[in-house]
């Protein structure tokens, strides 16, 4: 009975040790895959891109700016409180400079579109930078609603006064 133990826990030993054999070979395998399979895509990607010869990109065309008129308007407040006012001085920054020129006849649009909605501004609307990042943000969207099929790329502020 003590020999027939043996002969099983033999043959046990022997078939667990086949798996382990094969499984180290099979990773092995595929480590030996992923080396070269890493090499080759190094040789063919980075060594042979390297050598290329890379055209220069053209420079970039540098923005065009059309100021607008400054404005000046009284902000919405409530009844008895002291009135308050704001000046702006603000300029269109477009990508290219025929743009400008198909811009120019519409300022007096473009001043009417910002005195309107800068009216029903209150003075807390203006409150900090993010305040005035919502302002250039819906002047910039009112602008190029007005100025379709032209697009204007930010409104610039060069002077607020709130007063």
């Amino acid at each position: 009975m003590a020999d027939s133990d043996k002969a099983d826990d033999g043959a046990a030993e022997a078939a667990g040790a086949a798996p382990k054999g094969k499984l180290k070979l099979i990773i092995a395998g595929v480590g030996l895959l992923a080396i070269l399979g890493g090499g080759a895509g190094w040789f063919f990607f980075f060594r042979h891109h390297g050598e290329e010869v890379h055209a220069e990109a053209p420079p970039a065309k540098p923005p065009s700016f059309v100021d607008v008129p400054d404005l000046m308007v009284n902000l919405a407040g409530l009844p008895g409180e002291r009135v308050q006012y704001l000046k702006v001085k603000v300029t269109l920054e477009v990508k290219e400079e025929k743009q400008v020129e198909a811009i120019k006849p519409t300022l007096p649009r473009v001043t009417d579109i910002f005195q309107t909605y800068m009216r029903e501004l209150r003075p807390a609307d203006l409150n900090g930078s993010a305040g005035l990042f919502r302002l250039k943000e819906e002047l910039t969207r009112r602008v190029n609603a007005a100025l379709a099929p032209n697009e204007v790329s930010a409104v610039l502020f060069k002077e607020i006064v709130v007063q």
